[in-house]
């Protein structure tokens, strides 16, 4: 009996070890959903289809699935509008290295640029968001396309797509499918004359300091012994926490927008400062002092700052070759200066928000973030909302070496949260996941709570509602403007939630925050919590900088002005325990 193309290329992805494909069915994509249909699903070994309710959700929930796994992950959208709506998600993907596959349906091919209904280009849209973009043209063509896509989303870490007109996905498989090129990722070992140049820069220096990116992911007791040799302090980025915060005795916190901690000084007052794979985007944030960076990705070898030493490898085998090259740092001083600072401002700081908060309202953020941190399993996967939930979750998060914490960190897109947490739940069905939300964020993609409950997920959803839009209207303020256009009006999402099937509480009393954990927590299928917080809580940087204070006050004399003291005081109130102290 001949074979339908559709049924080829699923088997392709079956042969590639993709278990799920996200997306909503429809036209031109209904060969693909019918060849999935007959795979029988995981229950037989087969593809599960993931009918989210939009599918920038799709992209989002395979970009999470990939991330976490390191494995291909699926998603799809149908013609026009359908895969249109997968190009945030795949943005996100893409630049957080996850290799998904996107199968864009298209109309008939006899229609394509004929201004037909639902029209659009997906090969050349997709160009931006993707590693790898090519449109179906025939049968023979169709399984050698989806072979290079396949090996450039692995291979590339990043996205492919594949453009499919209905009509060609419903015709006959004519050519042999290439068989699956499976391989095991290579390390880069570097250049020996640039590990001599660079243990040079580390012997001549007397202040050394490390700031570490998602690139020491496995590296992390060598990083720790490097910086145990050279009584060095120990920063990382956003997405560098996972694999380099925990089991450190040398760390001092994250710098960037979202920091706390010493790693701002910490790095600036070193004499030489070696970046560990990461690509840290915020060059403010970066100092002029002597820098080293190491990473397997050259093009990304001083982009970010004026890098004196450049090492293109990885990052373990980097480490490897430049130990023995050291001298030890006979001095501790810096180190023990920069930890003592770390200590007082994570105490004095970051932890006094959490102190003596317990019966206050409106509810701290900052308090029942320290909460979920406790309560929560020592190997839950968290998902973060863009915002001030980054801000929550970097500051009282702890990674443990088990836990997992991701988000649009390189895309910064609202309402990631929960879609991520539906691909890292499906990816991971025996694993505790917690979605932490935003208000703004859920809202935006509510419709995703209906896919939570529709494949009775036990994803935990906690929302932190502030009703305002926190990030932005502290970006107004630090740009000296008043607050306008952040503030919605309130809506219960815990009432939404539960009629929808979830267990769902919704908490104004701080004194009710972790019994509300627990019991969302230990319930066998979707919950969510939602946290009344303070609406004038808001994060400032840990290094501020004195036109972002001049911008603060400004800001403060127009609300003033416009809207009374008696708000201008409340939200300075608000946010004196968020100003770094010395």
């Amino acid at each position: 009996m001949a074979k339908e193309l559709a049924t080829q290329l699923i088997e392709q992805l079956q042969a590639a070890g993709v278990q799920r494909i996200y997306g909503i069915v429809g036209d031109s994509l209904n060969p693909i959903v019918d060849a999935v249909r007959q795979t029988g699903g995981s229950q037989q070994g087969g593809i599960d289809w993931i009918h989210v309710r939009h599918e920038e959700a799709a992209a989002f929930a395979a970009a999470a699935e990939a991330q976490l796994t390191g494995q291909l992950a699926v998603c799809a959208g149908s013609c026009g509008p359908g895969n249109l709506h997968l190009i945030n998600g795949l943005y996100d993907a893409n630049r957080s290295g996850a290799p998904v596959l996107a199968i864009a349906s298209h109309i008939p091919s006899k229609q394509i640029g004929s201004s037909f209904f639902q029209e659009t280009h997906p090969d050349r849209l997709f160009n931006e968001c993707s590693v790898y973009s090519e449109l179906v043209s025939t049968a023979e063509q169709a399984p050698r396309v989806m072979h290079s896509a396949i090996q450039h989303a692995v291979g590339l870490r990043g996205v492919a797509v594949v453009t499919l007109p209905g009509d060609i996905a419903g015709l006959e498989a004519t050519a042999p499918t290439p068989a699956p090129a499976a391989f095991r990722p290579a390390t880069l070992t570097p250049d020996p004359a640039s590990v001599r140049e660079l243990a040079d820069a580390v012997n001549a220096a007397e202040k050394v300091a490390i700031f570490a990116g998602a690139g020491v992911q496995g590296a992390h007791d060598e990083v720790i012994a490097l910086a145990e040799l050279l009584a060095a302090p120990i920063g990382h980025s956003l997405r560098g926490k996972d694999f380099m915060q925990y089991d450190n005795p040398y760390d001092i916190g994250m710098t960037g927008l979202l920091g706390y901690g010493a790693a701002a000084e910490g790095i600036e007052d070193a004499d030489l400062l070696i970046l560990l794979g990461t690509d840290f985007p915020y060059d403010q944030f970066l100092p002029g002092t002597r820098t080293a960076q190491v990473d397997r990705a050259a093009h990304k070898l001083g982009r970010r700052t004026d890098v004196d030493v450049a090492v293109h490898g990885d990052v373990l085998p980097t480490l490897a070759a430049l130990m023995p090259r050291l001298q030890p740092k006979k001095s501790r001083r810096f180190l023990n200066q920069m930890l003592k600072k770390h200590d007082r401002l994570m105490n004095k700081a970051v932890g006094a928000y959490t102190r003596n908060v317990g019966k206050k309202q409106p509810i701290h953020p900052e308090y029942a973030a320290s909460l979920l941190d406790q309560v929560a399993a020592e190997d839950a996967i968290f998902t973060a909302d863009t915002g001030m939930c980054n801000v929550w979750t970097a500051r009282y998060i702890n990674p443990l070496g088990t836990r997992r914490l991701i988000g649009s960190y390189l895309h910064g897109s609202m309402a990631n949260a929960l879609p991520h947490a539906i691909g890292a739940q499906l990816a991971y069905p025996g694993r505790q996941v917690v979605s932490v939300s935003g208000d703004g964020g859920l809202s935006m993609l509510l419709g995703e709570l209906i896919t939570v409950a529709a494949h009775r997920l036990p994803v935990n959803v906690v929302v932190f509602n502030n009703s305002t839009l926190g990030m932005v209207k502290l970006e107004m303020l630090v740009d000296g403007l008043p607050d306008f256009g952040v503030d919605v009006p309130d809506a219960n999402y815990a009432d939404v939630a539960r009629a929808l099937g979830f267990h769902a509480v919704r908490v104004t009393d701080p004194t009710r925050i972790e019994a509300a954990y627990r019991e969302a927590f230990a319930h066998p299928g979707p919950s969510l919590v939602e946290l009344i917080t303070d609406p004038k809580a808001l994060s400032l940087p840990p290094k501020i900088k004195g036109a972002q204070v001049l911008g603060f006050a400004t800001a403060m004399s127009k609300v003033v002005l416009n809207r009374g003291a008696g708000e201008a005081v409340s939200m300075a109130r608000s946010n004196l325990r968020n100003i770094p102290r010395r």
